[in-house]
Protein backbone atom coordinates (compact mmCIF):
# COMPACT_ATOMS: atom_id res chain seq x y z
CA UNK A 1 0.00 0.00 0.00
CA UNK A 2 0.98 3.45 -0.82
CA UNK A 3 2.44 5.36 1.82
CA UNK A 4 2.45 8.70 -0.25
CA UNK A 5 -0.12 11.40 1.21
CA UNK A 6 -3.39 10.98 -1.14
CA UNK A 7 -4.51 14.04 -2.50
CA UNK A 8 -8.21 13.66 -2.56
CA UNK A 9 -7.86 12.73 0.96
CA UNK A 10 -8.41 15.68 3.94
CA UNK A 11 -8.20 15.43 7.78
CA UNK A 12 -10.33 17.55 10.42
CA UNK A 13 -8.46 17.43 13.22
CA UNK A 14 -11.18 18.62 16.28
CA UNK A 15 -8.94 20.84 19.49
CA UNK A 16 -11.38 22.16 21.08
CA UNK A 17 -11.58 20.86 24.23
CA UNK A 18 -11.52 22.16 28.01
CA UNK A 19 -8.45 22.46 29.98
CA UNK A 20 -10.33 21.34 33.38
CA UNK A 21 -8.66 17.24 34.25
CA UNK A 22 -4.90 18.28 33.78
CA UNK A 23 -4.87 21.54 36.35
CA UNK A 24 -2.42 23.15 37.69
CA UNK A 25 -0.84 22.80 33.64
CA UNK A 26 -3.59 23.28 32.23
CA UNK A 27 -6.29 26.05 31.53
CA UNK A 28 -9.64 26.91 29.50
CA UNK A 29 -6.73 28.65 26.78
CA UNK A 30 -4.41 25.94 27.06
CA UNK A 31 -6.12 22.33 27.46
CA UNK A 32 -4.98 19.01 27.41
CA UNK A 33 -3.91 19.01 23.14
CA UNK A 34 -2.38 22.02 23.86
CA UNK A 35 0.19 20.26 26.23
CA UNK A 36 3.94 18.64 26.30
CA UNK A 37 3.08 15.75 28.44
CA UNK A 38 5.12 13.29 26.96
CA UNK A 39 8.20 15.35 25.25
CA UNK A 40 8.85 18.37 23.48
CA UNK A 41 5.75 18.03 21.20
CA UNK A 42 2.15 18.98 22.12
CA UNK A 43 -0.23 16.02 21.60
CA UNK A 44 -1.78 18.70 18.37
CA UNK A 45 1.69 18.79 17.14
CA UNK A 46 1.70 14.82 17.43
CA UNK A 47 -1.50 14.37 16.02
CA UNK A 48 -0.59 16.74 12.79
CA UNK A 49 2.45 14.40 12.50
CA UNK A 50 1.39 10.84 12.44
CA UNK A 51 -0.98 12.53 9.48
CA UNK A 52 2.30 12.97 7.88
CA UNK A 53 2.61 10.68 3.97
CA UNK A 54 -1.06 10.07 4.02
CA UNK A 55 -2.81 13.24 3.86
CA UNK A 56 -0.99 16.63 2.63
CA UNK A 57 -0.75 18.60 5.05
CA UNK A 58 -2.48 21.59 2.91
CA UNK A 59 -5.86 19.24 3.29
CA UNK A 60 -5.31 19.07 7.46
CA UNK A 61 -7.83 21.59 9.20
CA UNK A 62 -7.61 22.02 12.78
CA UNK A 63 -11.15 23.36 14.66
CA UNK A 64 -10.54 24.91 17.75
CA UNK A 65 -12.58 27.37 19.79
CA UNK A 66 -11.69 31.60 20.45
CA UNK A 67 -10.11 31.19 23.81
CA UNK A 68 -7.37 28.57 22.29
CA UNK A 69 -7.50 29.97 18.55
CA UNK A 70 -4.21 32.32 19.19
CA UNK A 71 -2.33 29.34 21.23
CA UNK A 72 -3.26 27.31 18.07
CA UNK A 73 -1.88 29.74 15.41
CA UNK A 74 1.13 30.27 17.48
CA UNK A 75 1.61 26.30 17.87
CA UNK A 76 1.08 25.24 14.65
CA UNK A 77 3.16 27.08 11.66
CA UNK A 78 3.44 24.46 9.30
CA UNK A 79 -0.20 24.72 7.54
CA UNK A 80 -1.49 27.62 5.89
CA UNK A 81 -3.18 30.16 8.08
CA UNK A 82 -6.78 29.55 6.49
CA UNK A 83 -6.51 25.54 7.78
CA UNK A 84 -7.22 26.63 11.63
CA UNK A 85 -10.51 27.73 12.08
CA UNK A 86 -12.27 28.83 15.23
CA UNK A 87 -15.58 28.13 16.27
CA UNK A 88 -17.72 31.03 16.99
CA UNK A 89 -18.93 29.18 20.20
CA UNK A 90 -19.13 25.76 21.42
CA UNK A 91 -21.81 23.50 19.72
CA UNK A 92 -20.65 20.12 20.31
CA UNK A 93 -19.00 17.43 17.45
CA UNK A 94 -21.97 17.63 15.01
CA UNK A 95 -21.90 21.25 14.21
CA UNK A 96 -18.21 21.01 14.59
CA UNK A 97 -18.30 18.12 11.71
CA UNK A 98 -20.08 19.68 9.37
CA UNK A 99 -18.25 23.30 9.22
CA UNK A 100 -15.45 20.79 8.44
CA UNK A 101 -17.46 19.01 5.86
CA UNK A 102 -18.47 22.15 4.00
CA UNK A 103 -14.85 23.23 4.21
CA UNK A 104 -13.43 19.95 2.00
CA UNK A 105 -16.61 20.25 -0.14
CA UNK A 106 -15.74 23.73 -0.74
CA UNK A 107 -12.06 22.42 -1.97
CA UNK A 108 -12.87 18.89 -3.01
CA UNK A 109 -16.92 17.89 -3.72
CA UNK A 110 -15.77 14.03 -4.06
CA UNK A 111 -12.86 14.12 -1.40
CA UNK A 112 -12.34 11.50 1.59
CA UNK A 113 -12.81 13.13 5.10
CA UNK A 114 -10.60 11.63 8.34
CA UNK A 115 -11.79 13.27 11.82
CA UNK A 116 -9.40 12.51 14.19
CA UNK A 117 -9.39 14.04 18.12
CA UNK A 118 -6.42 15.87 19.08
CA UNK A 119 -5.94 14.78 22.55
CA UNK A 120 -5.38 11.26 22.06
CA UNK A 121 -1.66 9.34 22.29
CA UNK A 122 -0.38 7.02 19.76
CA UNK A 123 3.05 6.10 19.28
CA UNK A 124 3.02 3.04 16.48
CA UNK A 125 2.51 5.54 13.70
CA UNK A 126 2.88 2.89 11.15
CA UNK A 127 0.33 0.74 12.02
CA UNK A 128 -2.12 3.86 12.83
CA UNK A 129 -1.63 4.62 8.74
CA UNK A 130 -2.20 1.84 7.78
CA UNK A 131 -5.47 1.75 10.17
CA UNK A 132 -6.49 5.00 8.27
CA UNK A 133 -5.14 3.78 4.42
CA UNK A 134 -7.74 0.72 4.56
CA UNK A 135 -10.65 3.17 6.69
CA UNK A 136 -10.31 5.15 3.56
CA UNK A 137 -10.61 2.84 1.28
CA UNK A 138 -13.53 0.93 2.84
CA UNK A 139 -14.99 4.38 2.37
CA UNK A 140 -14.88 5.09 -0.61
CA UNK A 141 -15.02 1.55 -2.12
CA UNK A 142 -18.73 1.09 -0.34
CA UNK A 143 -19.74 4.41 0.48
CA UNK A 144 -20.60 4.24 3.99
CA UNK A 145 -19.54 5.63 6.64
CA UNK A 146 -16.32 4.32 8.51
CA UNK A 147 -15.41 4.28 12.54
CA UNK A 148 -12.00 3.42 14.11
CA UNK A 149 -12.67 0.81 17.13
CA UNK A 150 -10.39 0.28 20.61
CA UNK A 151 -10.15 -3.32 21.58
CA UNK A 152 -11.40 -3.03 24.98
CA UNK A 153 -8.95 -3.52 28.49
CA UNK A 154 -11.29 -3.00 30.65
CA UNK A 155 -15.16 -2.53 31.03
CA UNK A 156 -14.69 1.61 31.29
CA UNK A 157 -18.35 3.29 31.72
CA UNK A 158 -16.79 6.64 30.77
CA UNK A 159 -16.55 5.40 26.72
CA UNK A 160 -19.43 5.28 24.48
CA UNK A 161 -19.55 1.85 22.75
CA UNK A 162 -19.86 0.09 19.22
CA UNK A 163 -21.48 -3.26 18.91
CA UNK A 164 -19.96 -4.68 15.69
CA UNK A 165 -22.22 -7.00 13.77
CA UNK A 166 -21.03 -9.27 11.08
CA UNK A 167 -18.13 -9.25 8.75
CA UNK A 168 -18.32 -7.34 5.41
CA UNK A 169 -17.42 -7.56 2.46
CA UNK A 170 -15.51 -4.43 0.50
CA UNK A 171 -13.63 -4.91 -2.62
CA UNK A 172 -10.16 -3.79 -2.60
CA UNK A 173 -9.75 -3.60 1.47
CA UNK A 174 -7.46 -6.40 2.16
CA UNK A 175 -5.31 -6.07 5.06
CA UNK A 176 -7.65 -5.45 7.99
CA UNK A 177 -11.10 -6.96 8.24
CA UNK A 178 -13.84 -4.78 8.02
CA UNK A 179 -17.53 -5.03 10.35
CA UNK A 180 -20.77 -3.76 10.04
CA UNK A 181 -22.21 -1.85 13.14
CA UNK A 182 -24.63 -3.29 14.66
CA UNK A 183 -25.28 -0.36 16.84
CA UNK A 184 -23.66 2.50 18.76
CA UNK A 185 -24.21 2.16 22.61
CA UNK A 186 -24.20 4.78 24.85
CA UNK A 187 -21.85 5.22 28.16
CA UNK A 188 -22.90 1.97 30.24
CA UNK A 189 -23.08 1.78 33.97
CA UNK A 190 -20.04 -0.37 35.32
CA UNK A 191 -22.45 -3.64 35.12
CA UNK A 192 -23.16 -3.19 31.72
CA UNK A 193 -19.91 -2.46 30.34
CA UNK A 194 -18.48 -6.04 32.10
CA UNK A 195 -21.51 -7.48 30.14
CA UNK A 196 -19.89 -5.79 27.01
CA UNK A 197 -16.32 -6.86 27.49
CA UNK A 198 -17.78 -10.43 27.76
CA UNK A 199 -19.49 -10.64 24.46
CA UNK A 200 -16.45 -10.25 22.80
CA UNK A 201 -17.79 -7.73 19.89
CA UNK A 202 -18.03 -4.79 21.28
CA UNK A 203 -15.24 -2.20 20.86
CA UNK A 204 -14.47 1.55 22.26
CA UNK A 205 -15.83 4.30 20.44
CA UNK A 206 -12.53 6.51 19.79
CA UNK A 207 -14.36 9.10 17.92
CA UNK A 208 -12.25 8.37 14.76
CA UNK A 209 -14.55 8.44 11.93
CA UNK A 210 -13.58 8.38 8.01
CA UNK A 211 -16.16 8.84 4.79
CA UNK A 212 -16.55 10.32 1.43
CA UNK A 213 -17.88 13.80 0.90
CA UNK A 214 -20.88 12.44 -0.89
CA UNK A 215 -21.67 10.12 2.07
CA UNK A 216 -21.56 11.98 4.57
CA UNK A 217 -23.42 14.92 3.48
CA UNK A 218 -26.29 11.99 1.75
CA UNK A 219 -26.62 10.83 5.51
CA UNK A 220 -26.59 14.18 7.02
CA UNK A 221 -29.45 15.92 4.30
CA UNK A 222 -31.42 12.28 5.35
CA UNK A 223 -31.16 12.53 9.36
CA UNK A 224 -29.88 16.28 10.15
CA UNK A 225 -30.99 18.07 7.53
CA UNK A 226 -30.36 21.92 9.40
CA UNK A 227 -26.79 20.46 9.16
CA UNK A 228 -26.99 19.62 5.28
CA UNK A 229 -28.31 23.09 4.33
CA UNK A 230 -25.15 24.74 6.37
CA UNK A 231 -22.87 22.76 4.53
CA UNK A 232 -24.69 23.95 1.52
CA UNK A 233 -24.60 27.86 2.33
CA UNK A 234 -20.70 26.94 3.74
CA UNK A 235 -20.02 25.40 0.04
CA UNK A 236 -21.52 28.15 -1.94
CA UNK A 237 -20.08 31.22 0.20
CA UNK A 238 -17.79 33.98 -1.19
CA UNK A 239 -17.09 34.27 2.27
CA UNK A 240 -16.57 31.57 4.50
CA UNK A 241 -15.80 33.34 8.10
CA UNK A 242 -18.69 35.24 7.85
CA UNK A 243 -20.88 32.70 6.79
CA UNK A 244 -19.50 30.65 9.88
CA UNK A 245 -19.63 33.50 12.08
CA UNK A 246 -23.80 34.15 11.31
CA UNK A 247 -24.66 31.06 11.24
CA UNK A 248 -23.05 28.43 13.24
CA UNK A 249 -24.49 29.57 16.80
CA UNK A 250 -28.00 29.14 15.21
CA UNK A 251 -27.06 25.00 14.86
CA UNK A 252 -28.64 22.57 16.85
CA UNK A 253 -25.92 21.43 20.10
CA UNK A 254 -25.42 17.44 19.11
CA UNK A 255 -23.15 14.95 19.24
CA UNK A 256 -22.31 13.80 15.80
CA UNK A 257 -23.29 10.07 17.42
CA UNK A 258 -26.75 11.01 18.27
CA UNK A 259 -27.20 13.33 15.30
CA UNK A 260 -25.94 11.16 12.98
CA UNK A 261 -23.92 7.72 13.47
CA UNK A 262 -26.40 6.05 15.26
CA UNK A 263 -28.75 6.75 12.61
CA UNK A 264 -26.98 6.14 9.65
CA UNK A 265 -28.35 4.00 7.06
CA UNK A 266 -25.08 1.44 7.16
CA UNK A 267 -21.59 2.03 9.42
CA UNK A 268 -18.77 0.10 9.30
CA UNK A 269 -15.86 -0.95 11.52
CA UNK A 270 -12.16 -1.27 11.44
CA UNK A 271 -10.81 -2.48 14.81
CA UNK A 272 -7.67 -0.46 15.57
CA UNK A 273 -4.13 -2.27 15.33
CA UNK A 274 -2.30 0.64 17.24
CA UNK A 275 -2.03 1.31 20.73
CA UNK A 276 -4.17 3.95 21.80
CA UNK A 277 -4.34 5.81 25.06
CA UNK A 278 -7.17 9.01 25.60
CA UNK A 279 -4.86 10.18 28.14
CA UNK A 280 -7.50 10.96 30.44
CA UNK A 281 -6.19 12.24 33.76
CA UNK A 282 -3.24 12.55 35.53
CA UNK A 283 -3.11 9.28 36.31
CA UNK A 284 -2.69 8.25 32.49
CA UNK A 285 0.41 10.23 32.07
CA UNK A 286 2.04 8.68 35.04
CA UNK A 287 2.31 5.63 33.36
CA UNK A 288 4.85 7.11 30.45
CA UNK A 289 7.17 8.69 33.62
CA UNK A 290 9.93 7.57 34.58
CA UNK A 291 9.54 5.65 37.59
CA UNK A 292 11.48 4.44 40.59
CA UNK A 293 11.31 0.35 42.66
CA UNK A 294 8.59 1.95 44.45
CA UNK A 295 6.17 3.10 42.12
CA UNK A 296 6.86 6.95 42.13
CA UNK A 297 6.22 8.24 38.49
CA UNK A 298 8.33 11.67 37.71
CA UNK A 299 9.05 13.88 35.63
CA UNK A 300 11.59 16.00 37.72
CA UNK A 301 14.85 15.65 39.25
CA UNK A 302 12.84 13.25 42.63
CA UNK A 303 14.38 11.83 46.21
CA UNK A 304 12.27 9.94 48.31
CA UNK A 305 12.39 8.35 52.06
CA UNK A 306 9.17 5.82 52.53
CA UNK A 307 7.38 7.09 49.82
CA UNK A 308 5.41 5.47 46.92
CA UNK A 309 3.20 5.12 43.87
CA UNK A 310 3.09 8.88 43.73
CA UNK A 311 3.02 10.83 40.71
CA UNK A 312 5.35 14.36 40.20
CA UNK A 313 5.09 16.73 37.32
CA UNK A 314 6.24 19.83 37.88
CA UNK A 315 7.04 23.06 34.66
CA UNK A 316 9.23 24.49 37.84
CA UNK A 317 12.35 22.99 37.36
CA UNK A 318 12.83 22.22 41.35
CA UNK A 319 14.01 19.09 42.75
CA UNK A 320 11.28 17.17 44.24
CA UNK A 321 11.35 15.35 47.88
CA UNK A 322 8.87 13.40 49.32
CA UNK A 323 8.56 11.73 52.57
CA UNK A 324 6.50 8.91 54.01
CA UNK A 325 3.34 10.07 52.24
CA UNK A 326 1.68 7.44 49.15
CA UNK A 327 -0.63 7.54 46.77
CA UNK A 328 -0.62 11.23 45.76
CA UNK A 329 -0.57 13.69 42.71
CA UNK A 330 1.87 16.41 42.88
CA UNK A 331 1.53 18.92 40.29
CA UNK A 332 3.51 22.31 40.11
CA UNK A 333 3.20 25.38 37.54
CA UNK A 334 4.72 28.66 37.88
CA UNK A 335 1.20 29.56 39.62
CA UNK A 336 -0.39 27.07 40.82
CA UNK A 337 0.26 23.80 43.02
CA UNK A 338 -2.06 20.49 43.27
CA UNK A 339 -1.86 18.11 46.07
CA UNK A 340 -4.39 15.05 45.60
CA UNK A 341 -5.45 11.95 46.90
CA UNK A 342 -4.57 9.52 42.84
CA UNK A 343 -7.49 7.91 43.26
CA UNK A 344 -9.91 10.73 43.16
CA UNK A 345 -7.89 12.60 39.58
CA UNK A 346 -10.82 12.82 38.61
CA UNK A 347 -12.20 15.18 40.87
CA UNK A 348 -9.70 17.66 39.43
CA UNK A 349 -12.20 18.50 36.75
CA UNK A 350 -14.73 19.97 39.70
CA UNK A 351 -11.98 21.33 41.46
CA UNK A 352 -11.23 24.09 38.71
CA UNK A 353 -15.61 25.22 38.61
CA UNK A 354 -14.63 26.72 42.05
CA UNK A 355 -11.01 28.00 41.65
CA UNK A 356 -10.64 32.16 40.93
CA UNK A 357 -11.12 33.04 37.34
CA UNK A 358 -7.47 34.10 36.81
CA UNK A 359 -6.23 30.52 37.57
CA UNK A 360 -9.15 28.46 34.90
Amino acid sequence: MSKSAHPKRYALILAGGSGQRFWPISRDAQPKQLLKLFGDKTLLELTIDRLDGIVPKENILILTNKQQEATVRSLITTLPAENIVAEPEKRDTAPAIALAVGWVVARDPMATMIVLPADHLIENHAEFQRVLSNASLAAENSGNLVTVGIKPTWPCPSYGYVERGRKASIGGVDDLPVWEVARFREKPNPDLAEHFISQGNFLWNAGMFIWTIPAIFSELSRHCPVLADFVSELRGSKDFSATVAKQFAKLPKLSIDYALMEKATRVLNIEATFDWDDVGNWTSVGRYLKADGDGNQHNCAFSQQEAANNIVFTQTGQHVALIGVQDLIIVASKDGLLVADRARAENIKKLVDGLPSELR
